[in-house]
């Protein structure tokens, strides 16, 4: 809640607006909101509950934490507290942080993780890191009479209106309740994909947000997934944010935007609104770390049917300027100069225009919400930060900079100069143990989550995934529906 700042503060909101429940919500490996409940019996219980925290086992929420010395304690990040959109009882949430037996953070958890990764970023760069998420996902009901008028295009359903979009309004209460809990969203709207299978209606959202600090930005991103899949339960209606439902249809991603300030200034953006040095190192940090980025972003084997050619999901390690067809995209960001405003409604001074906005971001399009997103914005912090320090980086940058859609034949040439994304968990492990101590330096990723994460990759055994698959047209079905409900 904005304003709230002390935990006497915190306090006093709770008891004199009669909440009764407070939720401790912090995240587990598998990417999932975790949930502990605390009912506000006095107002001693409730300080010793904010001030103190409550211990949890570690060894449930991680697969790299050992039962023998398992307890950890949640403690509260008060900044972090919203009210609860679904309880009936009125109850305050807060995100926690996780602390050893020491009382100290936990050097493996993903959200110190970030941190580390943050701070590093702005000690050794001077500068920010910003990111925002791009979240889709598929809305499913059956297929009833209602929902069979007014057909929408099979595959042709980006920002598509009702009647032929079904569930806009299931999205925007969405966007509200998001809203409400804190989230920075910039819009939503309905996405490409639409399809029919099994008498049953898929159909494609997207929610984009803001760009805010890295931390934020993750701490948004969960709870909006959260949110979604609670409010699609009091709907009726069935969510997923799988990578992949089925084969020739569109694939939901985890687009991720970053954007570097400092002093309030866009350091992606030169003084000729052009893209900044620091823009295309930082990139080129990007491109060099792109082979083990996807050992964070796509992290389960269905990752890796969405990550095929001629589709809008990348396989190609490269970048270009509004090309959807390749791994990391600068948009349009509003430097053109002009008043666009003025060219379309005449002239109209009664809200002055800043001459020195500058919306710029770039764009990494290979991450699903598979991903832990803690990790995943703690990998592509490293690997901007790595970009801005390696003596190589501008020509990294012109090496892998393409300006033709590489998925063309006019491309095809260009293409095949280019490295290619993993096709499978087994090589993106491959590929963080070669490059994991980019990561593990300044002890940023500690070695036991490496480690962890190596061993989850490298346990699918899906380094044959394509064979298998070739051989045995029904598993790709099998292996969707196992991880339907991933992240």
């Amino acid at each position: 809640m904005e304003g709230l700042k002390t935990l006497r503060e915190v306090a006093d909101y709770i008891i004199s607006n009669g909440i009764e429940m407070v939720n401790f919500m912090y995240p587990a490996a598998d990417g999932r909101l975790k949930t502990l409940n605390f009912t506000v019996n006095d107002e001693d219980y409730l300080l010793s509950v904010l001030r103190y925290g409550e211990r949890v086992d570690g060894s449930s929420l991680f697969p790299f934490i050992e039962a023998g010395n398992s307890d950890l304690y949640v403690i509260p990040r008060l900044g972090t507290m919203f009210l609860d959109p679904f309880a009936e009882l009125p109850t305050a949430c807060f995100l926690c942080a996780f602390l050893d037996k020491n009382g100290r953070r936990l050097d493996c958890s993903p959200e110190y993780t970030l941190l580390k990764a943050r701070d590093a970023f702005r000690r050794r760069t001077g500068m920010e890191f910003e990111a925002m998420g791009e979240l889709e996902f598929y809305v499913c009901a059956p297929e009833d009479e209602a929902l069979a008028m007014y057909p929408a295009t099979d595959q042709k359903g980006y920002h598509e209106s009702a009647p032929f979009a079904k569930f806009n309004d299931f999205r925007t209460d969405c966007m509200h309740s998001i809203m409400k809990a804190g989230g920075r969203i910039k819009y939503g709207h309905s996405e490409v994909g639409n399809f029919r299978l099994d008498g049953r209606l898929y159909e494609q959202n997207e929610i984009e947000f803001l760009p805010v600090d890295v931390a934020d930005a993750a701490d948004q991103l969960m709870l909006a997934k959260w949110i979604i899949r609670n409010t699609a339960a009091r709907y009726g209606l069935d969510v997923s944010f799988a990578p992949k439902i089925t084969a020739g249809k569109a694939g939901s991603g985890l687009h991720i935007h970053m954007r570097i300030m400092k002093d309030g200034r866009n350091m992606l953006v030169d003084e000729d609104g052009g893209l900044s040095v620091t823009a295309r190192r930082a990139i080129a940090g990007l491109m060099a770390l792109a082979p083990s980025i996807t050992a964070f972003g796509n992290v389960n084997p269905v990752s890796y049917l969405r990550l095929v050619p001629h589709q809008e999901a990348p396989t190609s390690v490269c970048w270009g300027d509004r090309n959807r067809s390749v791994l990391v995209r600068v948009p349009l960001g509003w430097t053109g100069g002009g008043d666009m405003f003025a060219e379309v409604n005449g002239p109209d001074s009664s809200v002055p225009a800043n001459a020195g906005v500058s919306k710029q971001t770039f764009e990494i399009r290979s991450a699903d919400c598979s991903a832990d997103i803690y990790q995943l914005l703690s990998a592509l912090c490293v690997a901007c930060m790595y970009g801005l320090e390696m003596p190589d980086a501008d020509a990294v940058a012109e090496r892998t900079y393409v300006d033709v859609d590489i998925h063309k034949k006019a491309g095809e040439a260009r293409a095949a100069a280019l490295d290619q994304l993993p096709g499978s968990c087994a090589e993106s492990a491959v590929q963080l143990e070669r490059q994991r101590g980019v990561y593990e330096r300044d002890g940023i990723f500690s070695p036991l989550m490496i480690d962890g994460i190596l061993k989850k990759l490298r346990d699918y055994g899906d380094g044959d995934l394509r064979q298998r698959l070739a051989a045995d047209p029904k598993l790709e079905a099998r292996l969707v529906a196992e991880y339907y409900y991933c992240g």
